[in-house]
């Protein structure tokens, strides 16, 4: 499964029912070294008053019926410092 192609196809709908500015992935998906096992790491961020705790589990547990597996869903904030630049630099956005 290509997961950018999957998440552009699903854009709009993403954008609309969620709030989403901009969504793209990183981690082992974006390297195309996924396995099996590998959850989906997924950058997202909201438009302005859209980050909502309902907003972001909904969106979610939405992108984990979508991929069938494990999404692991942060915001650019949420990244941990020694971690940001290296996720910037390789994530894929849809």
């Amino acid at each position: 499964m290509d997961a950018i192609s999957t998440l552009k196809e699903h854009e709009k709908l993403i954008r609309q029912k969620f709030g989403v500015k901009r969504i793209g992935i990183f981690g082992s998906f974006a390297r195309g070294e996924e396995r099996e096992d590998s959850d989906l790491d997924v950058l997202v961020e909201f438009e302005e008053g859209q980050k909502t705790f309902d907003n972001y589990m909904d969106l979610k547990f939405y992108l984990e019926d979508l991929f069938g597996r494990k999404v692991d869903l942060v915001t650019e904030k949420a990244l941990k410092r020694q971690l940001k630049d290296i996720i910037m630099k390789e994530v894929v956005y849809a």
